[in-house]
């Protein structure tokens, strides 16, 4: 379950295309197809680099379609550096031309390819199982026997599902020297079944975007339906499936492969959450980077898409020639974590992500008691999937709740006093409660709002926790995460914690009738951690 085609990133695609002479259609052009790429009308590119569309074959028979761009004048005898790029989720060969045609004229070969399963590439989805990694070494095998390629200079890249591809394949792929993962996974299970909560819009949408544009095959089939149907008795083998395509669960052979990985994502994805990017990239050995800016899933990286100027896209191009050419354009010289606030613009640079909100941690105590009836919304939630992040990402408007007027008896809240200074929260802010059910299984949602002083919160964070099989009436503890961000609250508001047990981003698993209690214990009290940079 990975990516769907969100229609910032579709637009980008035809739009690309668009500018480079072709149809949408000439993805799946017949073999060894040459077009002329000159959307590239700068003074640095006075030859346009070649392009051809090709049938490549992938791993147990099947073919994959693909293109391949060669830089202009390329020279007999000698050898360039290689990239491959997986498409994203629904996407055809076409995603990346715009970018593609850039490496070219840079030096590189560039081989892009419909991931199998999609469109006219074939096989079926097999959501980056063990199937596609191979795709990945086919395809390498390939463009080294057909192309100018140097075996000792190889890059994997790619959005979203080409990421978490050529994640996995970096851990099975020794050849491979340089990655770039943007808004991909690194667990799939943190990332769409985090606090044991499925994200409902999020595989919906992605369970929806197979079927268009692809050929599910039957294990993925079984696994959507097991999910969304939350069939709890399957509930390890969804999980043992899910961690076979998560590279956090390799992440020892990809170290021991050692290639130079670079991450980035965005603080609202709501396909790939920020935390499990984080943590994965934490446990990296080589040589590494990690990238957090404003938006949602993909919306990064989607002006790139169309070659416009883009900071994802460029710093991915300095990170593959360092790597890969062994540029000194001082990539690795920078602070390796890489942020951008939601509230302003600008970098921040940190020597690690244990960094980043380690100047300080102001708690938030949760000292009254507060009861809420389940299986009502408050009015309180994490917006709606792709749309309220990017209105956050362009507009800074992230989703809205009247925190005076959320109803009591549906919505637990807490609020902090007043800030005289301005809060910089950075990181992942934690919640620590104690909860009393009077069923045995039930699901809530924790948000974080900055609240201005007319009572309008914007939610600077949220996550879902579900529980199953405790005791009515029997408290019990809950350490939870919230997704991680960047996020100024002004001098003069505060901060509030709400919680409620409906939310349309996830499925909730309350009861009829049921109710839960949030406590305090005098031995155990009740806060949330929200970690702060320094003024």
């Amino acid at each position: 379950m990975v990516r769907t085609t969100s229609t910032a990133v579709a637009m980008a695609t035809v739009l690309a295309a668009t500018a480079l002479g072709l149809a949408p259609h000439q993805a799946q052009a017949a073999p060894a197809r040459t077009v002329t790429a000159s959307a590239d009308t700068s003074p640095a590119s006075s030859a346009s680099s070649d392009l051809r569309f090709y049938d490549i074959p992938g791993s147990g028979g099947i073919t994959l379609k693909g293109n391949v761009f060669t830089p202009a004048g390329a020279e007999s005898g000698r050898k360039y550096p290689l990239i491959v790029l997986p498409t994203s989720w629904g996407m055809p060969q076409i995603e990346y031309i715009a970018q593609a045609k850039k490496l070219a004229d840079s030096g590189y070969i560039v081989v892009s390819y419909t991931s199998r399963g999609f469109w006219l590439s074939g096989g079926e989805i097999e959501v980056a199982g063990p199937p596609d990694v191979a795709d990945v070494s086919a395809v390498i095998d390939w463009a080294l026997a057909t192309t100018p390629a140097d075996a000792d200079r190889i890059g994997l890249g790619g959005v979203s599902y080409g990421a978490g591809i050529s994640l996995l394949a970096a851990a099975n792929e020794p050849r491979v020297k340089a990655v770039v993962a943007l808004s991909g996974w690194a667990d799939l299970i943190d990332s769409i079944y985090s606090g044991r909560t499925q994200h409902l819009q999020a595989t919906g949408m992605l369970g929806a975007a197979g079927y268009l544009t692809g050929r599910p095959g039957p294990e993925l089939k079984q696994i959507l339906s097991d999910f969304l149907g939350s069939k709890l008795d399957r509930e390890q083998q969804m999980i043992d499936w899910g961690k076979k395509r998560s590279a956090a669960e390799q992440v020892d052979r990809i170290n021991a492969n050692g290639a130079a990985i670079m991450l980035g994502n965005a603080w609202g994805d709501t396909i790939f959450p920020p935390n499990q990017y984080a943590a994965f990239y934490e446990k990296l050995t080589g040589p590494k980077r990690l990238e957090f800016r404003p938006g949602d899933h993909a919306t990064a990286e989607a002006t790139g898409l169309l070659g416009l100027p883009n900071d994802t896209w460029t710093n991915a191009h300095r990170w593959f020639d360092r790597y890969l050419k062994g540029e000194r354009n001082g990539v690795d010289a920078e602070s390796p974590v890489q942020i951008k606030s939601r509230s302003q613009d600008g970098y921040e640079g940190y020597a690690d992500w244990k960094s980043v909100g380690a100047a300080g941690t102001e708690r938030l105590a949760l000292s009254d008691s507060e009861h809420l009836f389940a299986n009502v919304d408050s009015g309180a939630n994490g917006g709606v999937i792709f749309l309220s992040s990017i209105l956050d990402q362009f507009a800074k408007a992230p989703p809205i709740a009247s925190i005076p007027l959320l109803p009591r008896a549906f919505a637990a809240v807490w609020q902090s006093e007043r800030y005289d200074e301005a809060r910089r929260v950075r990181g992942t802010a934690r919640l620590h409660t104690t909860v009393t059910p009077t069923k045995g299984d039930g699901t809530f949602v924790a948000y974080l709002y900055d609240v201005g002083p007319l009572g309008i919160g914007k939610l600077v964070s949220n996550a879902p926790y579900t529980f199953h099989g405790k005791t009515p009436g029997q408290a019990f503890g809950v350490d939870l995460d919230l997704f991680s961000t960047a996020y100024d609250v002004p001098a003069g508001h505060r901060l509030a914690l709400v919680i409620d047990t409906v939310d349309p981003l996830y499925i909730e698993h309350n009861p009829t009738g049921a109710q839960l209690t949030f406590s305090s214990p005098r031995t155990d009290p009740s806060y949330v951690s929200v970690p702060l940079r320094e003024q």
